[in-house]
């Protein structure tokens, strides 16, 4: 097996590249109006209107313990959380802002949610990552553009005169500083996100690199964590790659054509936060296609859930880790320490492959009768197969004469009837040269 060289970069990906699947949490103001972490946005909220969430924000059966057994128990090896969305409130106890979850009234109050996250998610061994949102909906210096809810107002180039974003770009800067000092190690950094460019509509502007100040935001961050995993989405290319909602058919790559560390980012639904109503949820067998779809291309899966505003997740959520975590029970091996493989997949399959290169794991999504045909390339290299959830043999036949009752090709000789696995795995032990 090649061995894939990915472009290089200042941060630790060695195990990220091993671990391959962690939970996203979205998790904030907009769990309370339920209908779409983008809601101040899309309903343009003004911030005295929104005040009411803060208001009401008491997170009662909040238990960072419960998510973190769920992650682990659906085969999750790290996580990212909300340390602080668009919205701009704080999933952590700032020093610099009081719009933050220790100031509020609920169950919240003197408590820094993010450090209980942190605390929890370690304790089961799983690696910690916070997401940090460059955008700031709250914050007077942030300068109104057009992604901001007040930016159909009359009298934004008036409000915009007070705004100082070199003030705010500091503001994220100090807040950074905190993430990465009283938290002990943070593994990931995931910014979020860029938009460049003006919007002849609004005749306002987005913002990127230049309006975070991203080299110094990202050098604070290297200053004080080196191995800390950051994203790309300050504009800066850096460690790691993070498409979103779509789902890559091949190895992502940088400008230059170097193929990259990446991380595909989906959710269970069409939401990232809590939407109570949302009805697009996906099934067990398309999210653990995903997953395997995008180990299959080199990638790793960041799977999102949203908890409820009492702090739980909702039961969408849990029955859909529990049947991730089903199938991971038996089948990980396949996920965990594997790649892209550089053989062809039979028909209706998908391949992942060891590191190492010892072995190959034929992923089934179209469940054949009783044979299984093997490509040539790959049909000289087969030392030993067996299904992956219980390790029963699975038969080879080879080609016998031109004049014999086999059609010429190699196949696996599968049971009639497809196994009580959502998507069967077969296990390939590759015969190594000497």
């Amino acid at each position: 097996m090649p061995k894939y060289e990915t472009r290089k970069t200042p941060g630790d990906t060695v195990w990220f590249t091993h671990d391959r699947f962690g939970m996203f949490i979205h998790w904030g103001l907009y769990a309370l109006p339920a209908r779409h972490e983008w809601v101040q946005h899309n309903e343009s909220i003004q911030p005295e209107d929104y005040r009411k969430y803060f208001d009401r924000f008491d997170p009662d059966m909040y238990d960072p313990r419960e998510w973190a057994k769920a992650a682990k128990a659906a085969g999750m090896k790290y996580a990212v959380m909300t340390a602080k969305h668009h919205e701009g409130f704080c999933m952590f106890d700032s020093a610099y802002t009081d719009y933050k979850c220790s100031n509020t009234n609920g169950a919240a109050k003197g408590r820094d949610l993010l450090k209980e996250y942190a605390a929890a998610f370690r304790a089961e061994g799983l690696r910690v990552g916070f997401y940090y949102s460059l955008i700031d909906w709250h914050h007077p210096d942030f300068v109104i553009d057009t992604l901001h809810p007040m930016r159909k107002r009359k009298d934004i180039h008036e409000l915009n005169l007070s705004r100082d974003q070199k003030k705010y770009a500091q503001y994220m800067r100090d807040q950074v500083t905190e993430l990465l000092t009283d938290y002990g190690q943070v593994d990931i950094l995931w910014f979020d996100f860029s938009y460049p460019g003006h919007d002849e509509r609004s005749d306002l502007n987005g913002k990127g690199k230049d309006d975070w100040e991203a080299e110094e935001l990202i050098a604070t961050a290297r200053a004080l964590q080196p191995n800390i995993i950051i994203d790309n989405r300050t504009q800066i290319e850096q460690d790691l790659w993070t498409p979103e909602q779509f789902q890559p058919d091949e190895w992502q790559k940088d400008s230059d054509g170097n193929l990259v560390v990446w991380e595909a980012c989906q959710t269970f639904s069409g939401s990232w936060g809590y939407h109570r109503d949302e009805k697009s949820w996906k099934t067990p067998e398309i999210l653990i296609r995903m997953l395997i779809n995008t180990v299959a291309c080199g990638g790793n899966l960041l799977l999102n859930v949203g908890p409820t505003a009492r702090g739980y997740l909702d039961y969408r959520a849990r029955d859909s880790l529990a049947a991730m975590g089903e199938w991971m029970k038996y089948n990980a091996r396949s996920i965990y320490g594997c790649t892209q493989s550089a053989y062809a997949a039979p028909d209706n399959c998908r391949l992942t492959e060891s590191e190492d290169g010892t072995r190959l794991y034929i992923h089934i999504y179209a469940y054949p009768f009783s044979n299984l045909h093997i490509p040539a390339a790959l049909a000289d290299k087969i030392e030993y197969a067996q299904f992956l959830h219980d390790s029963s043999e699975i038969l080879i036949d080879r080609p016998k004469s031109a004049h014999g009752m086999n059609d010429g090709k190699v196949k696996f000789r599968l049971p009639s009837i497809k196994p009580a696995v959502i998507v069967p795995v077969i296990e390939v032990f590759l015969k190594q040269e000497a």
